[in-house]
């Protein structure tokens, strides 16, 4: 596993890669994609913090686990590689873009134009082996994952958390709302959102205004 963890992430996380959980989650990472197919590509487990640095980051969309099919996981939730059919969530997120913000449906599912901009596009568990969901659940990573949240909240204001589902909903307890925005709904998958739990919540334009009201450049989503 790599973990050149980029620059300014590595200043505040540098600790976890210390402790006997993370040093227990490296192995058992290792042994999987030495053993299985798991995704996304070991270069990729953390593009998450490569596209997004902590002083660049302004909104924070925290997924459950990657995609575990063949070429869609890039280290980015919700994301999939460049000329990858959209997943069942992913296209409703941009058909809830396109209702709220008149943006037509776009053709990569790539959303590394979004980390750019400043939003940290997080997994809960940041690997996972082929064709086997949450397979990489509780084993360390939640923990670290966490403390990524925590590190925002406490070293960040004004920050827009956008918790979609009851997975990211619960993770409102590690977030001081006191000096940062959460936005919570529905998962944008068609179970959730076919039963009205994601169509509407306009969290895309609700995003933008709270960012101009502190005097931040709105997202292009």
């Amino acid at each position: 596993m790599n973990l050149q963890l980029e620059p300014t992430w590595k200043a505040y996380l540098e600790e976890e890669f210390k402790k006997p959980y993370f040093e227990n989650l490296t192995g058992f990472v290792k042994n999987e994609y030495l053993e299985h197919s798991c995704y996304p590509p070991g270069k990729q487990i953390f593009s998450a913090f490569e596209w997004c640095p902590i002083e660049k980051t302004k909104v924070v969309i925290i997924g459950q686990d990657p995609y575990h099919g063949p070429k869609q996981a890039n280290g980015l939730c919700f994301s999939v590689t460049d000329g990858i059919a959209h997943p069942p969530s992913l296209i409703n997120i941009f058909k809830e873009i396109e209702t709220d913000l008149g943006v037509p449906y776009p053709i990569s599912g790539n959303l590394e134009r979004w980390a750019q901009q400043g939003v940290l596009l997080l997994n809960a568990t940041l690997t996972v082996r082929a064709h086997e969901a949450g397979s990489h659940q509780n084993k360390g990573w939640e923990t670290f994952t966490d403390q990524v949240i925590k590190t925002i909240s406490e070293q960040k204001e004004n920050v827009v958390f956008l918790l979609w589902g009851g997975y990211a909903k619960k993770k409102i307890k590690l977030i001081d709302q006191s000096k940062h925005h959460v936005l919570t709904s529905g998962h944008p998958s068609p179970l959730s959102a076919n039963r009205g739990y994601w169509f509407g919540n306009k969290h895309f334009s609700k995003t933008n205004s709270l960012l101009e009201t502190i005097g931040q450049e709105p997202i292009e989503w």
